[in-house]
């Protein structure tokens, strides 16, 4: 495996330039997140951006020595990247990061020193009780029932393409799930959803971290799905060099990929007349929060979107509770 330069890992090392400590710590760590732990080449790169930061940091503190960093580095590391810098021995003035950057930052720097001490490279963790700054809950973005519907009008059933957008449409509002998990989807995945005659069976969905979920399926995508293998499928498998097992595909015959998969949406969305950033997951939110608002147990929301942890579910929770006191607001005689 290529060793990492010190170039590589702070813009004003030099090459040839023998590393400090903190930089062969970095470096170790990096290569540990490559090899032992087979992080992909983007995830690894996001690491370093952060601690190339956290390196600077060091430097400008005069910290040469692992054991020298204490605590308070750490904190005024998020600090200084929360204010953004200005420009300095030769690099460039920084913007304020954002606080989800921030805490991103931290993490890794959290990680970092984990590491090295687990490794003995340091007798102490100086990043143990430093935690990232709390960021504000953002609520999930979801569009109405009515809006959902003028999504799911515009496709042309009568189309080939119409009719797989149909299909892809209906089965991202009707199951919640998210965009890679339909897309990864094989036409023996539905085939017994429609054998079903009391449509009762659910559908076989791979989440994160491989989870397998089982989750129930509507009629109007059972339909939408019986349309599509029947009389929409054929017409574009047969542009395919090489057959594919994909459920839904490009106009090539191949699988449809992710990003594709978003542009449908997208294009539909502006069709249908709403505003920009309408996306896959603003479908997932839709299904869930329309789940919640019709009674069902936010436990129950939990298993079908597949989160790890019932904290997930419960921010849609909030969007319902707002939706509750603007309903209150408006029609009770005295809320006011």
């Amino acid at each position: 495996m290529r060793r990492l330069q010190a170039n590589e890992l702070s813009g004003r090392a030099e090459p040839g330039r023998r590393m400090t400590a903190p930089e062969r710590g970095v470096r170790a760590y990096l290569d540990h997140l490559t090899v032992e732990r087979g992080m992909s080449p983007h995830t690894v790169a996001a690491y370093r951006r952060d601690l190339n930061r956290y390196l600077d940091h060091l430097h400008d503190a005069g910290i040469t020595s692992l054991d020298a960093v204490s605590p308070d580095h750490i904190s005024s590391f998020s600090v200084a990247l929360s204010r953004g810098a200005t420009e300095t021995r030769g690099r460039p003035a920084r913007p304020p990061l954002a606080a989800s950057s921030v805490a991103r930052a931290v993490v890794a720097v959290r990680s970092l020193h984990r590491f090295l001490a687990a490794e003995g490279d340091t007798s102490t963790d100086p990043a143990a009780q430093v935690q990232p700054p709390s960021q504000a809950k953002r609520l999930p973005k979801a569009i109405t029932v009515e809006q959902v519907q003028a999504v799911l009008d515009v496709p042309d059933r009568d189309t080939v393409i119409g009719m797989r957008d149909a299909c892809l449409l209906e089965l991202l509002y009707g199951t919640g799930a998210r965009i890679s998990e339909l897309t990864a989807l094989d036409v023996d995945d539905v085939s017994g959803l429609l054998d079903d005659p009391d449509r009762t069976r659910g559908l076989r969905l791979l989440g994160k971290g491989d989870k397998e979920r089982i989750v129930p399926v509507g009629s109007y995508a059972r339909d939408a799905i019986g349309a599509w293998l029947v009389r929409g499928r054929p017409a574009l498998a047969e542009r395919a060099k090489q057959p594919t097992p994909a459920l839904l595909l490009n106009s090539r015959g191949q699988r449809l990929s992710r990003q594709s998969a978003w542009n449908v949406l997208q294009a539909t969305a502006e069709r249908a007349g709403l505003a920009a950033g309408i996306s896959p997951h603003t479908l997932r939110h839709s299904f869930a929060t329309h789940m919640l608002e019709g009674g069902a147990d936010v436990r129950v929301v939990q298993e079908i979107l597949g989160h790890a942890s019932v904290t997930t579910t419960q921010l849609y929770t909030l969007v319902t509770v707002d939706h509750l006191r603007e309903a209150y607001l408006t029609a009770h005689p005295r809320a006011y």
